[in-house]
């Protein structure tokens, strides 16, 4: 039986005469976790995008994505509607700038939602409420506007928006970078929960290498757009084979 989910080969991302992604690869299994770890503007973010056909008119996108064996590298707008949301889900860096900032939380998702299932708001509201209990955010944000909620609170709000269909993979573009330190683990717990519970995939991005330790089934190392190193959690942290790599786990004290 085929365990893998994800698998990316030699992708290249540029726009215009800039490459921003040169010859990226790497496979995720169903359920594992896959930390991107890498400086500020070594190209982690946009790996998240060119999954999630998020780049834009002007990125030109090579090599090959592919999501539960099919070839997702160049998507119509329709093709990319019928998976975004249901199958593959997304939390943005800053949740709560995600989010219309004049209606509520609750609407929104809601929206959704609706574009997928055939759900009624009541419903849906019951399954809101009761995966909102299992993630500690109260039920009483789906009424709230955005700008009404703390950076923890939001986070969640955009953890639920981007796991309430159950998709099967998660991206997840540095979830915890603007939280402080309870809030930030807070959130790795619920990502690891979530992951036991549902069984999804996750590709995480982050230059937080002590989030990499605790969450990474395999983690990417990237350095200015090149793939520098790809391996499991033991292989990156107790043998590295990069002078690079041994320089992030220096610096980040592990």
């Amino acid at each position: 039986m085929n365990n893998e989910l994800l698998r990316v080969e030699d992708l290249v991302v540029a726009y215009g005469e800039t490459k921003i992604l040169r010859g990226v690869s790497f496979t995720v299994g169903r359920g594992e976790i896959l930390i991107i770890a890498g400086e500020s503007g070594s190209g982690k973010s946009t790996i998240l995008k060119a999954i999630g056909g998020l780049l834009g008119k002007g990125a030109a996108v090579g090599g090959k994505i592919f999501f539960d064996g099919r070839d997702i590298t160049h998507l119509t707008d329709g093709e990319r509607r019928e998976i975004s949301g249901e199958t593959i889900g997304m939390i943005f860096q800053n949740a709560g700038a995600s989010f219309c900032p004049i209606r509520t939380i609750g609407d929104q998702i809601f929206e959704s939602v609706r574009a997928h299932r055939d759900w009624d708001r009541k419903f849906f509201r019951d399954c809101a409420t009761d995966f909102m209990r299992k993630i500690n955010l109260d039920s009483a944000a789906l009424d709230e506007y955005p700008f009404r909620l703390s950076g923890g609170m939001a986070q969640r709000a955009g953890i639920l928006a981007a796991t309430i269909l159950e998709p099967t993979l998660l991206l997840a573009d540095e979830p915890t970078s603007a939280l402080d330190a309870v809030t930030q683990v807070g959130v790795v717990r619920e990502l690891l929960n979530l992951r036991g519970r549902l069984e999804i995939s996750i590709v995480l991005v982050t230059h937080d290498l002590k989030i990499a330790r605790r969450m990474a089934d395999k983690i990417l190392i990237l350095r200015h757009g090149d793939p520098v190193e790809f391996g499991t959690r033991e292989q990156i942290f107790r043998t590295p084979r990069q002078p690079y790599t041994r320089e992030l786990i220096k610096a980040a004290n592990l």
